[in-house]
């Protein structure tokens, strides 16, 4: 099993194993010319700590070629951090194996591929801001950007996000104004729904992309709203647990919740915030997995993300969402997928559907699109027949 190396920044003791192949290591904020990581936005006197907590995050996915193979695994740590500055968010734990790299932020996560990095930011994080400053270090590479695919939900608190999130409208202008030119094929839409939720979607790729979308896997976005109650309380801190570190708590919540069952396969780098809160990255050979929970009750939120193979994707959308469902036991679930080709429409809304009918979900609406260098986004939203 390839060695995975977790890097924690938030405590100068020495931190504990967690894995027989995982082992720590300080991260080297000296080098780093950046603010002390900070708590996540539950205790930053702001305007969106007056409203609540922002979970809903924004997704931002883009492709590049290169005659390296390693390819934006050859960014240095100082510029994945300029990069996250932009942002506004940290590092708080890293892990590798073979395949990509894994960062567990203090606003959710990121991830990095040879050719291929997501990074997904919850709270007044400003993502699109990301983008030039990346840019700028993949040319020193010589990395060349061929696809961007930005998403998100409707916001809980549309209000408190700052330039250039204020609506979806002026992220798409921000990206049509920063993408290059070279990426001609673009869209932007907002999936509706019957419930106050909507999916906003948008895509640039050029020439090469848009006649070939990636095959093979499938992307998977679950958005889950009004936790049950007594299941979220799994995501506070414990009285009395304060030298625990967040990776310490992050493993009992993820023990404790059942996290662990959803993919048992997957090494899992957790990490808990203070006083409440948790993020989780998983890594299963080339694939990644993640969850972000914010527990709060009146705008409690939890979020899971997959990647599934083409075949046997309908089996395996099941089995993962309804996992994840059983976690979190909400009200309200939405789900987008991203695949290849249309005509995985009716295979992916049946595996949903099989995977949330049993826990009390009721399908309120569906809709899909196609979109250039992407293939279709389809997206269902459900409600619990207890609301």
């Amino acid at each position: 099993m390839p060695t995975i190396i977790i890097l924690g920044c938030l405590t100068r003791m020495p931190l504990p194993s967690i894995h027989p192949s995982i082992s720590y290591l300080p991260f080297p904020q000296t080098s780093i010319n950046s603010p002390p990581i900070p708590t996540p936005s539950h205790l930053l006197l702001s305007k969106m700590a007056i409203s609540g907590f922002e979970g809903f995050e924004k997704r931002l996915e883009l492709h590049f070629s290169g005659d390296d193979p390693l390819g934006l695994r050859l960014l240095p740590i100082d510029a994945i951090q300029q990069v996250l500055d932009a942002v506004q968010c940290s590092i708080v734990s890293a892990a590798s194996n073979l395949h990509f790299d894994s960062y567990v932020l203090s606003e959710s996560s990121l991830f990095i591929y040879p050719h291929k990095i997501i990074i997904k930011t919850c709270g007044t994080t400003q993502l699109l801001k990301s983008i030039t400053c990346l840019l700028n270090h993949t040319a020193f590479i010589n990395l060349h950007l061929h696809h961007c695919r930005y998403t998100r939900g409707s916001f809980i608190f549309p209000k408190a996000q700052p330039f250039p999130h204020t609506s979806f409208t002026e992220e798409v202008l921000f990206l049509e104004q920063t993408l290059p030119t070279t990426l001609c094929y673009r869209k932007a839409r907002v999936l509706p729904s019957k419930t106050s939720h909507s999916w906003h979607v948008y895509t640039a790729t050029d020439l090469c992309m848009a006649a070939a979308p990636s095959a093979g896997e499938l992307t998977v976005e679950v958005c889950m709203t009004e936790l049950d109650r007594v299941l979220a309380k799994r995501f506070y801190r414990r009285k009395g647990e304060c030298e625990a570190t967040g990776h310490e708590a992050g493993k009992e919540m993820t023990e404790l919740s059942g996290i662990d069952g959803i993919n048992p396969r997957a090494i899992i780098c957790d990490f808990a915030f203070e006083p409440c809160g948790y993020s989780m990255n998983g890594l299963d050979r080339d694939r990644y997995s993640t969850i972000h929970v914010t527990p709060e009750d009146g705008y409690s939120y939890a979020s899971f993300e997959c990647v599934v193979r083409a075949a046997g994707a309908e089996e395996e959308i099941t089995d993962m969402i309804r996992r994840a469902a059983r976690v979190f036991r909400p009200g309200s679930i939405s789900v987008s997928v991203c695949m290849q080709t249309s005509e995985n429409d009716g295979i992916v809304w049946k595996a949903v559907t099989d995977a949330l009918k049993p826990l009390g979900m009721s399908c309120r609406s569906r809709v899909a699109e196609g979109f250039p260098g992407v293939g279709t986004v389809s997206y269902q939203t459900f409600i619990s027949r207890r609301k």
